[in-house]
């Protein structure tokens, strides 16, 4: 509301608002449609490791998300930061008391998903998605010399799992 208002000089309507709130709220009714994959293996990692989901955003919408997903129970810890830096990593490690060389992040952000994990000392696997937030994009040199896996289908993973924690 607040950018509409801005964007319009305040001069919106209030049928423009209920279209602005009409909208949101078929975007809050919306299905999750999880990635090809993703059940299965989430269920067979979570046998023989511990899950953490760090994910960022609106703590009521992320909670909405999850438990709309159905996979709340394939993780042993939830953690909703405001920002995913490398500080946020290292206190959300320190807590759960884990040391970062064994911590393996699987995401799809370079900026935010990769580089802070990499920076303390984690293992990191990336996989693209097919739309990237301006503000998430990095440049690929910042991440020269540091070590991680890309890959494009998430039952792939399984195989980097094995590898690392034989």
């Amino acid at each position: 509301m607040e950018t509409a208002i801005r964007i319009s000089n305040g001069e919106i309507s209030a049928n423009q608002i209920s279209e602005i709130i009409k909208s949101g709220k078929q975007l809050i009714d919306n299905q999750i449609e999880l990635l090809d994959g993703v059940p299965e293996m989430l269920s067979k990692l979570s046998q023989s490791h511990t899950l953490i989901l760090a994910t960022k955003g609106d703590l009521l919408d992320q909670e909405r998300k999850l438990h709309k997903s159905g996979l709340e129970a394939c993780f042993h810890h939830i953690e909703i930061m405001s920002a995913k830096q490398t500080a946020n990593y290292q206190k959300l490690l320190d807590h759960l008391n884990i040391d970062p060389a064994n911590f393996l992040m699987v995401g799809n952000s370079l900026k935010s998903d990769i580089l802070p994990v990499l920076k303390i000392g984690g293992q990191a696997v990336h996989i693209p998605c097919r739309t990237t937030w301006l503000h998430e994009e990095l440049n690929p040199e910042i991440l020269a010399g540091h070590n991680y896996h890309t890959i494009s289908n998430l039952r792939e993973i399984l195989k980097i799992v094995d590898t690392i924690y034989q």
